[in-house]
């Protein structure tokens, strides 16, 4: 399974990315992991995701997702989960 997924930080500065380990990947950026632009501004909160069997099709997503503008990406996360809560509590434990 592939994993398009946004994740926020507690100010909503958001961040997309696509991934074959949705669990592993946000170990990874919980835990700042990898160094860059999440571990640098706190972004670690689930507040989206979609997945696919396809690798080729979750690229792609990521790749629309991130050409969208922020009003669109924010419509996205709103229509699932309006709070802004963190999908993944529970999930590392």
């Amino acid at each position: 399974m592939y994993a398009v997924y946004i994740l926020a930080s507690k100010s909503r500065t958001l961040y997309i990315g696509v991934t074959n380990d949705l669990m592993r990947r946000l170990y990874e950026h919980k835990h700042k992991l990898v160094q860059g632009f999440t571990s640098k501004y706190n972004i670690h909160r689930l507040v989206y995701f979609e997945q696919t069997e396809d690798v080729n099709a979750a690229i792609e997503r990521e790749k629309v997702l991130k050409g969208w503008l922020r009003s669109r990406k924010i419509e996205l996360i709103e229509s699932m989960n309006p709070t802004w809560e963190d999908l993944s509590i529970g999930w590392l434990e």
